[in-house]
């Protein structure tokens, strides 16, 4: 049964013998480490005694149908030659190119599984464990430096066809002999993005997006398009920004790569400022921002300027890599746009109260916590009527100033608790509310509407005619005891009664209106004339009610009279002929 192919290969026994395709033959040793899906042994040539434990050489072991090993094995025969890297190393004029050395490969078998190994050199630990050493960031001087050799490291790459496409700080290796010299391990997502000379298409493909380490991949590998070297550049830029600050922005997203993408995107279209607001106290980021604009300007098949890319970062630095520790709280940022996690922890520190705080001080935190737990919430907030209040003062024309209240129905308020300035704040704008409210003006001066021109509707006479016209007044000798307003009516045979001061604002102004119904006319008048609904003046021919009476109620009386004597006549003449058919 063939084994997964995801799946540690099976251990293989300390000494057994290898050979490559070369025919050189290789012991392995102890196993030194393991890899995502193989095992590191210790090897060395000398095949007839035991593996030292100061080997220089180092066998990777997977299973045969695994594709990282094929892929990084591929890069080592292609890319990675000794002589290749000679004579790169010659024209260059470099002392060093981080790339390990190739020394062979081949195929095994044991206990009916096949295996396929490769023989390179041997590497000391990774810079990851450094980072973590030191919480996470390194000295700005040292990041510069890789920087500008790993641009060197790619750029060899790059003109021998392949891009890496995985760059980290766990992929970084420092020399097992040499501590102070960095090599560019594990090729196994490496890609050829230029076989013979030909450039990879832009095509985006969603089904590969994401691929690599969420963290440091590049955009266009988000977006599932081929490796390419201004990918490589751009991966290399976020692992700078990561050593440098100790953080990237999307460290709290990382198990959404679609947030990721979008985070890395919001940084690459703001750039310089993005990543200049990220720098430590103590190192800005300046030159990281500078390179990673230069890296934006790149089209997808562009050849970088690898020279311009090493100036950027501070131009070329030797010496020795210094890993200590950087001056400074490892992780403290002065930048506003902090991973939120890293918000998270420092605001729980700061809500947590301080060993070394005074009793005093704690005294005063309970008196203002307190305060904002009884502080009452204002009435105008509160549902419900407001609050029984003193009675308010009288107005001059008799009306209570609570008159407009009278009518709401009355509802039980809320319990609450309150102080006495706001309650008489609440008093004072009820007061100013029930002033600002119009006052109901008492009936006995309701004066009506003005009077109207000629073409007033009927609606408009009856209604003027309704309040205006006087109880004592005629209309073609019928009197309106039945049209007159009832207030009106009343206060007029008060005045009639009596002999006292009239209070009739209309008769205190010796004005009244006449209705003649026939013509449909309105006429004011006075006690010297009146006025037409034309406004021209007549002489008076209106008498108040205690004046003598006129010729219209003499000629009333007349008619009852005759009215009178016309019954009686009518009733003999009905008794005469009762009589007479009684004889009969």
């Amino acid at each position: 049964m063939a084994p997964r192919k995801a799946a540690l290969p099976k251990p293989l026994p300390e000494g057994f013998i290898l050979t490559d395709t070369e025919k050189k033959k290789w012991r392995l040793g102890k196993i030194l480490g393991q890899g995502g899906f193989g095992l590191i042994y210790l090897a060395s040539q000398t095949v007839d005694t035991p593996v030292a434990a100061d080997t220089d050489f180092v066998i990777k072991v997977e299973y045969q149908e695994n594709g990282p090993l094929f892929s990084e094995l591929k890069f080592y025969q292609r890319a990675a030659k000794p002589e290749s890297m000679h004579q790169w190393k010659t024209s260059r004029n470099l002392d060093f190119l981080g790339i390990p050395t190739y020394w062979g490969s081949g195929l095994a078998e044991y206990d009916n599984l096949k295996y396929r190994f490769m023989a390179m050199d041997r590497l000391g630990t990774d810079l990851q464990k450094m980072c973590d050493k030191n919480g996470g960031r390194l000295k700005k001087a040292t990041v510069l430096q890789l920087g500008q050799e790993l641009v060197s490291m790619l750029e060899y790459i790059h003109e021998h066809e392949y891009v890496h496409a995985d760059i980290k700080a766990a992929n970084l290796m420092l020399g097992y002999r040499d501590p102070e010299k960095v090599y560019l391990a594990d090729y196994g997502l490496s890609y050829r993005y230029c076989p013979d000379g030909n450039h990879k298409v832009y095509k985006e493909n969603p089904k590969k997006g994401h691929n690599g380490t969420i963290e440091y991949t590049s955009i266009d590998a988000h977006k599932g398009l081929a490796p390419s070297r201004r990918g490589d550049l751009q991966i290399l830029g976020f692992c700078l920004l990561h050593w440098l600050c100790g953080s990237l922005p999307w460290d709290n997203v990382l198990k959404n790569p679609a947030q990721v993408q979008d985070a890395k995107a919001r940084l690459m279209d703001n750039l310089p400022v993005s990543v200049q607001q990220l720098s430590v106290s103590g190192a800005s980021t300046d030159e990281v921002a500078a390179f990673l604009c230069c890296v934006k300007t790149l089209d997808y098949q562009q050849k970088p300027d690898y020279q311009n890319l090493r100036k950027l970062l501070g131009g070329v630095v030797k010496g020795k890599l210094d890993f200590s520790m950087p001056k400074g709280t490892a992780g403290e940022s002065t930048s506003n746009q902090q991973d939120p996690p890293m918000k998270e922890k420092k605001a729980g520190r700061a809500r947590r109260p301080s060993k070394a705080k005074t009793a005093a001080t704690e005294e005063d935190e309970d008196k203002e916590e307190e305060k904002r737990k009884s502080k009452p919430v204002p009435a105008r907030y509160l549902r419900g009527p407001p609050p029984s209040k003193p009675q308010a003062p009288q107005r001059e024309d008799g009306a209570s100033s609570a008159a407009g209240r009278s009518l709401r129905p009355k509802r039980v308020p809320p319990t609450r608790y309150e102080d006495d300035s706001e309650s008489e704040g609440d008093d004072e704008d009820d007061e100013e509310e029930e002033r600002a409210r119009p006052t109901p003006i008492p009936a006995c001066y309701l004066r009506g509407p003005p009077i109207g021109p000629r073409n007033q509707t009927k609606q408009r006479h009856e209604l003027e005619r309704r309040y205006w016209v006087a109880e004592d007044l005629t209309i073609t000798g019928r009197p309106l005891e039945g049209q007159v307003h009832p207030q009106r009516r009343n206060h007029l045979a008060a005045n009639f009664d009596t002999e006292e001061t009239r209070t009739d604002p209309w008769e205190t102004s010796n004005e009244r209106l006449v209705y003649h119904g026939e013509g449909g006319m309105y006429q004011q008048w006075s006690n010297s004339g009146y006025r037409d609904c034309c406004g021209e003046r007549k002489e008076s021919v209106l008498k108040s009610p205690k004046q003598e009476a006129g010729p219209s109620q003499r000629r009333g009386l007349l008619t009852w009279f005759v009215n009178v004597g016309f019954v009686l006549i009518l009733g003999a003449l009905l008794g005469v002929c009762l009589s007479a058919f009684s004889h009969f």
